[in-house]
């Protein structure tokens, strides 16, 4: 009697758990990069025959924009990524900011409020002002 009540459990909790695991994740509880669509495509064949498909398609979530929001702190030495700077763009003139001449293959370029001397081929950092640009 007691091996059948054990059988019966054991079994209820093979079949309940995907159930309840499903049930959670089309409620927002499952991970949060994950998006799942269910597409069912319905063909009629030549002889008649109708052909049911059901596909599953997992993407991964998809941000607006990952840098978007980013208060990046550049350091001499590092290598710039204008994707993470905020509001990039060149500056052409330096002398209208208080800033230097750049040298030879070097150029002034605005991430927020910071002007940041980057070498053009390579990217690396010469040198970051912080608070240059109001």
């Amino acid at each position: 009697m007691f091996k059948k009540i054990l059988m019966a459990l054991a079994t209820t909790t093979l079949v309940a758990s995907p159930i309840i695991s499903s049930q959670a994740q089309a409620q927002g509880y499952g991970p949060p990069h994950r998006q799942e669509q269910t597409r069912t495509v319905v063909k009629q064949k030549e002889n008649g025959r109708t052909v049911v498909k059901q596909k599953t398609v997992v993407r991964k979530h998809v941000r607006a924009n990952r840098y978007a929001a980013s208060n990046h702190r550049w350091a001499k030495g590092q290598r710039f990524d204008r994707r993470q700077a905020t509001n990039y763009r060149v500056i052409n003139n330096y002398r209208g900011y208080r800033l230097n001449a750049p040298p030879r293959g070097y150029q002034w370029v605005q991430s927020g409020n910071d002007a940041v001397l980057i070498a053009i081929t390579s990217g690396l950092i010469g040198a970051v002002i912080g608070g240059v640009i109001r």
